[in-house]
């Protein structure tokens, strides 16, 4: 059944984060505050953005306990203080196996608390010349299909390479939205970052809504940015090509339905 809820704003934030924590928390509180003083009653931050390290394993000293912790504590006191959802990209958690952490996107409501847990799927592998990244090295794979309800309807989470795999946007059923918050590399951003976005949306007839890291990091990494937000025709509504800054628009579900109804491809699905 397609979702009823009304139109609400959401938005994007894009960063370059570093590897210090609390660079990061002063990043992502004043770009929350710009997208929260425009309207937006659901925000999404970009995966890692609390750590971009120097080492892959950088990110295993800041893994905190699910339900604790300071960068727990600071997306739910970003909710809060805002009266937002917020999706917080990701952070690490710590998992059951040692030397790994998982990828872990967590939502908060208005009142701060957690009202949804999304572990990362997919993990990242890529290898051409000396550019060469391997997630499994740090990351356990996590195996739930996620979504949430929130003011603009039903939310699927996503995280960067799961945006690859369209069998886990159908599994999560009729959506109003799927969240993407990624560190897309520059080199595969650059080849299929918007062309995969696009495709989410159209296939799925609703709106997709994506937080990225873009720019030059200090460990060396380059990543590709175009933070967006795709309407379920395909149609880019809002960019943000590079640097720090912030992606919105309205989620219209009578001009989702509206697609649905006039091209009802979801209807028609036989496998």
């Amino acid at each position: 059944m397609t979702n009823q809820a009304v139109p609400c704003k959401v938005a994007a934030i894009q960063m370059i984060s570093t590897p210090v924590v609390e660079e990061n928390f002063v990043t992502a509180r004043r770009l929350v505050a710009q997208a929260a003083q425009q309207g937006a009653q659901l925000i999404l931050l970009p995966e890692y953005w609390p750590i971009m390290g120097r080492h892959d394993s950088d990110k295993l000293t800041i893994a905190e306990a699910p339900g604790g912790g300071p960068i727990q504590a600071f997306m739910a006191g970003l909710a809060k203080e805002h009266k937002i959802h917020l999706i917080g990209g990701t952070l690490p958690l710590i998992s059951q196996e040692s030397g790994k952490v998982l990828n872990a996107t967590l939502v908060y409501d208005q009142s701060g608390e957690q009202i949804s847990h999304y572990n990362k799927i997919h993990l990242f592998n890529f290898t051409r010349g000396a550019e060469s990244y391997d997630e499994a090295r740090t990351i356990l794979c996590g195996n739930d299909v996620t979504t949430f309800e929130a003011p603009c309807g039903r939310v699927g989470l996503s995280v960067c390479y799961d945006l690859r795999f369209p069998e886990l946007y159908r599994a999560m059923g009729e959506c109003s939205l799927i969240v993407m918050p990624a560190a897309f590399t520059y080199t595969t951003g650059k080849a299929h970052w918007e062309i995969l976005l696009r495709a989410r949306a159209i296939e799925n007839q609703c709106y997709v809504l994506a937080a990225a890291q873009g720019g030059e990091h200090p460990n060396g990494r380059r990543t590709w940015g175009y933070s967006m937000l795709v309407d379920p025709w395909g149609e880019i509504k809002d960019v943000l090509v590079e640097g720090e800054g912030v992606v919105s628009g309205v989620i219209d579900t009578q001009f989702m339905r509206g697609v649905r109804d006039s091209l009802p491809a979801l209807q028609h699905r036989k496998l």
